[in-house]
């Protein structure tokens, strides 16, 4: 399963990916095999402001819904429309393509509350 070392994870199988002044999230490999078929995304209006583990936007599989959660505290800069309009992408790429939104964070703190590569590898092979 991939876990790739760049990003760092919530307990809730999001990742977060550092991007200049961004963080741009999506889910992880874990989470969207267990979702198998996503077909619906509700994601967060851009403007909003989040706090760290709050549900910001919702994912549909053909299995059921589930609450996607802020890693970080901050703005919602942008979303992902491509995924919005075809939701596969988050099976398909979810690493890339199928990334959902991006925040600007109020401050690198809050990475400190988030799982490393490998202790996210450990979390989810001891589930």
């Amino acid at each position: 399963m991939q876990v790739p070392a760049e990003l760092f994870y919530t307990k809730t199988h999001e990742w977060a990916r550092r991007e200049a002044r961004e963080v741009v999230v999506g889910i992880t490999a874990h989470a969207q095999q267990e979702l198998r078929d996503v077909v619906f995304l509700e994601l967060p209006k851009v403007g909003r402001a989040v706090k760290q583990g709050e549900p910001v936007a919702v994912i549909e599989s053909v299995k059921a819904a589930f609450d996607i959660y802020a890693p970080v505290s901050g703005t919602i800069m942008r979303v992902n429309d491509a995924a919005v309009k075809a939701p596969q992408l988050v099976n398909q790429d979810c690493y890339g393509a199928g990334w959902l939104f991006a925040i600007a964070p109020d401050t690198s703190d809050d990475f400190a509350n988030l799982l490393p590569a490998d202790a996210y590898a450990k979390q989810i092979q001891a589930a």
